[in-house]
């Protein structure tokens, strides 16, 4: 059996956190690759409504194994709050492990977040301020914590003290903070070490010796591509690798054992935190998808800015990932519109491109192109079918199918495991 990558194509918050859950079931591992708690994923099973943030969705898929991997950048508090809340709620982590080379945000990682965000001030990124930056830098500056170090008081003191050496200058000179002792730092970081012990394991060992075995591995991403560090709106992104390619290095998974790519994308558009939005609505339209859609942050409440579809960037995530199958997602939160716009192409200085800018100065000038489908008013949250839908809704669909770069596999009608159509099987 193969392993499989599950994405996000735009800008985050598509719905990938559903899409993951509908698949937990079938598969025997989800691991999460990239990214910390900056990103939520929300689960409705029935009546219950679930906002995870570290934990990979599968935690809550009976009988598979939700593991974070390498490349995920662990806050332990959240970790273990997380875990706790879901516990009260009925639900076993007995089986969630955790890769040793997993990175550990520390407290004064998420005090340099968000110092230097209010810094920058009007050249803000827009990051939720948890340490995650930060936390990735030290790792490619080599001397970031790793969830094996807690098992070690003297490496770990000596990484802590190391970093400390230039961090403390930042905090005390620049910002005017007080400094952060070694002390302070090892003490937190080893209350968690008795608890975190038993979960730990070479992630990438498990991972490939499940597949050898014949089981099925889903890696499944947090943000989305247009937020990856090297292929998204630079350097309005996140600090990970969130593209199918970083499934790989999150993982340890070899690319040729992944068999397919599942790119979750929205009927619309949103964003969140600062950077260019080619379809962005600063009117009665944004604030009523806004408000149709629900769309405020899982993980920090913010309001997402809306736009409508564009399918420059959905043919650009196809091919940065080499997307098999798409998953539509809130095909619902457009029912009522008269007329729905589709950006089909972008004017750059009265040149028409169909494809995605080369320079982020051009994306920044991006007009977007649209063509106009009719709309439908029925109630579609009950369709079980595709030709359940009416036709109008059909048309959007297969025009949007069209216009992506690859098939769409399945559309969701609303937020509960039921309310998904499946056109072909993603397994």
């Amino acid at each position: 059996m193969p392993a499989l990558v599950l994405i996000g194509a735009q800008w985050g918050d598509e719905g990938k956190g559903k899409a993951t859950d509908q698949l937990g079931g079938s598969v025997d591992y989800v691991v999460k690759f990239n990214g910390g708690n900056n990103a939520g994923h929300t689960v409705v099973i029935g009546d219950e409504t679930y906002a995870l943030h570290l934990l990979p969705s599968g935690i809550l898929s009976p009988g598979c194994t939700p593991v974070i991997g390498n490349g995920v950048v662990v806050d332990l508090a959240v970790l273990f709050q997380e875990i706790d809340d879901l516990e009260a709620r009925g639900f076993s982590c007995e089986r969630l492990v955790i890769s040793a080379d997993a990175h550990i945000i520390a407290s004064y990682n998420r005090t340099l977040d968000r110092v230097a965000e209010r810094f920058l001030g009007n050249r803000k990124i827009g990051t939720t301020g948890r340490g995650i930056g930060p936390t990735y830098a030290d790792k490619m500056n080599r001397i970031g914590i790793r969830v094996q170090d807690l098992f070690d008081e003297n490496i770990l003191r000596q990484k802590v003290a190391g970093a400390l050496d230039l961090k403390n200058q930042l905090l005390v000179k620049v910002y005017n903070r007080k400094a952060v002792t070694v002390e302070a730092v090892v003490e937190e970081l080893l209350s968690y070490a008795d608890r975190l012990r038993p979960m730990v394991v070479d992630s990438a060992l498990l991972l490939n010796q499940a597949l050898d075995r014949g089981e099925t591995v889903l890696l499944e991403g947090g943000q989305a591509t247009l937020l990856d560090v090297d292929h998204g709106t630079y350097p309005f992104v996140t600090s990970s690798s969130a593209t199918a390619g970083g499934a790989c290095t999150g993982s340890g998974i070899p690319p040729n054992r992944v068999d397919k790519v599942i790119a979750v994308i929205k009927a619309y558009t949103t964003r969140v935190g600062e950077g260019p939005f080619p379809t962005e609505l600063l009117d009665a339209d944004g604030e009523k998808l806004r408000a149709d859609g629900g769309e405020y942050g899982t993980t920090t409440g913010r309001p997402r800015r809306c736009g409508w579809y564009d399918s420059v960037i959905a043919r650009y995530a196809a091919r940065i990932n080499g997307v098999t199958d798409f998953v539509l997602t809130k095909l619902d939160v457009l029912t009522g519109w008269e007329s729905i716009p589709v950006c089909v192409a972008y004017e750059v200085d009265g040149k028409r491109l169909d494809e995605m800018p080369m320079t982020q100065t051009e994306f920044h000038h991006a007009v977007p192109v649209y063509e106009f489908f009719d709309g439908w008013t029925e109630d579609i949250s009950q369709a079980r079918t595709f030709s359940d839908l009416p036709k109008n809704a059909q048309d959007y669909v297969r025009a949007l199918e069209q216009l992506s770069g690859a098939p769409f596999s399945s559309i969701g009608v609303g937020p509960d495991r039921v309310q998904t159509l499946e056109l072909r099987p993603l397994l």
